[in-house]
C-alpha cells in the first residue's frame, strides 16, 4: 500500500505521524511510505533518518498527500487543504470533528474520503488507546506548565507549587479523573502540592485514589462543590472526560468570580469546544489571557510541545492499526477490527458516526450490518 506522511500544517504542531522506526516497520512489510520533506524535523527526525528507514522523501505537499491510499497525521489537514484529498483515500489522524465548523465538515464529506479519528478509536473495554497516550502526556505537562504559570514572571501571583520549609505548597484542584486528570494528580502529588480531586463518578474517584502514592481529598463534582473548590484553588486543571462529543461547560463566570485573583485555570477540553464559559483557544508564545481576574490557559494539543516524546508515544499506539490497514485494506480491516469501526467518522464520504450526524444534521448511514 502507498502510505503518506505529510508535514503537519496546523499552527504550533511539532509532532509527526510516525517515527523512522515506525516507517521501517511498514517498509519491511513491503509498503511504500512517502514522507514530506521536513515532516519530522521539529520532532528531531531528519529526512535522512526516514530515507534510512526505507521511506521516499516527497518534495511537494501534493505528492505526499495525493500518492497515498492511506494518509497519516498527528492532526487533520487544514480545511483549505481538503481539495488535496481524493475519493477513496483513508485518513487516520486526530480529527476532532465534533468541534469542526459545519461548512468545513460538509466540504470534507464532499471529498469522499474515509476519516478515522484517533480520538474515538475504542477497544472492547471502552479505552481509547491513542487519546490515552496523549492524555497521559498532557496530564504531566499540565502540572509542569501550571507550576510555571503560578510564578510572577508568567502572570501568576508568585506561588511556588512545591512550597518549602515553612512555606505551604499550592492548592491544586483537578476537575475530572480520567486519564489526563489522573496523570496530573500523580505529577502534582509527586511534587508535593495539596491536591483535591473532583469527578461526577464515585467509582472513578476511588480508582484514581488507588493509583496515587498518597491519599488526597475528593469531592463529587456538582455545581456547588465545584464552586467551593475553586474558591481556594491556586491552580485548576479542568479535564472532564470528553470523547467524540462537544465538551460540557462545567465552570461558569459566577464560579470564576469566587476564585482568588490571579489564580490559574487550565482548560484541557478546549480541543472539543472547551469546558469553561470563558474559554477560547490560545497558543504559544502567548498561551494565556485574563478573564474575571483569573489567568486562563487554553492551549489545544499540549503534548506537541514535547514533540519527540509525543511522536514516540503516538507511534507506539497507532503502528499496529496502520500495519493492519496496509495489509488488509480498509474494508477488511473495518470488518475485523471493532475498535477502528468505532473510530470511523466518515466512510467514503458517508457519515457513519451517529453522534456526529445528529450534531451537524447529516444523514447517518451505518456501516454494513455484518461489520457491527
Amino acid at each position: 500500500m502507498d502510505i503518506g506522511i505529510p508535514k503537519e500544517s496546523q499552527a504550533h504542531e511539532h509532532r509527526v505521524a510516525l517515527t523512522p522506526g515506525g516507517v521501517k516497520a511498514l517498509t519491511e512489510h513491503g509498503h511504500r511510505v512517502y514522507v514530506e520533506t521536513g515532516a519530522g524535523a521539529e520532532a528531531g527526525h531528519s529526512d535522512d533518518d526516514y530515507r534510512s528507514a526505507g521511506a521516499m522523501i516527497a518534495y511537494s505537499r501534493d505528492e505526499a498527500v495525493q500518492r497515498a491510499e492511506l494518509l497519516l497525521g498527528a492532526q487533520a489537514l487544514r480545511p483549505a487543504e481538503y481539495p488535496l484529498l481524493r475519493p477513496g483515500q483513508t485518513v487516520l489522524t486526530f480529527w476532532m470533528l465534533p468541534s469542526a465548523h459545519a461548512e468545513s465538515l460538509r466540504t470534507l464529506v464532499g471529498t469522499q474520503v474515509t476519516a478515522i479519528g484517533l480520538e474515538v478509536i475504542e477497544d472492547d473495554e471502552g479505552n481509547a488507546p491513542a487519546l490515552q497516550a496523549m492524555s497521559e502526556m498532557a496530564g504531566s505537562l499540565a502540572v509542569i506548565v501550571g507550576a510555571g504559570l503560578l510564578l510572577n514572571e508568567f502572570g501568576g501571583k508568585g506561588i511556588l507549587l512545591t512550597g518549602g520549609p515553612g512555606v505551604p505548597p499550592a492548592n491544586v484542584v483537578i476537575l475530572g479523573t480520567g486519564v489526563l486528570g489522573q496523570a496530573a494528580a500523580r505529577a502534582a502529588v509527586g511534587l508535593g502540592a495539596e491536591v483535591l480531586l473532583l469527578d461526577i463518578s464515585v467509582t472513578r474517584l476511588r480508582q484514581a485514589l488507588d493509583r496515587l502514592p498518597r491519599p488526597v481529598p475528593t469531592m463529587v463534582a456538582r455545581p456547588l462543590t465545584i464552586e467551593r473548590a475553586l474558591a481556594f484553588a491556586d491552580l485548576v486543571i479542568a479535564a472532564p472526560g470528553v470523547r467524540g462529543d462537544r465538551a460540557p461547560i462545567i465552570v461558569t463566570r459566577p464560579m470564576l468570580r469566587k476564585m482568588k485573583p490571579r489564580s490559574v485555570i487550565m482548560d484541557f477540553a478546549i480541543d472539543m469546544g472547551g469546558c469553561l464559559e470563558t474559554s477560547r483557544p490560545t497558543y504559544f508564545p502567548q498561551p494565556t489571557y485574563e478573564a474575571e481576574g483569573i489567568l486562563h490557559f487554553c492551549v489545544p494539543n499540549l503534548p506537541t510541545i514535547a514533540a519527540r516524546s509525543a511522536t514516540q508515544a503516538l507511534t507506539n499506539t497507532v503502528l499496529p492499526w496502520v500495519i493492519e490497514l496496509a495489509e488488509k485494506g480498509i474494508e477488511q480491516t473495518l470488518a475485523d477490527n471493532a475498535a477502528l469501526r468505532r473510530g470511523t467518522y466518515l466512510y467514503g464520504g458517508r457519515c457513519v458516526k451517529e453522534s456526529l450526524a445528529e450534531l451537524f444534521g447529516l444523514t447517518f448511514e451505518p456501516l454494513p450490518f455484518v461489520w457491527r
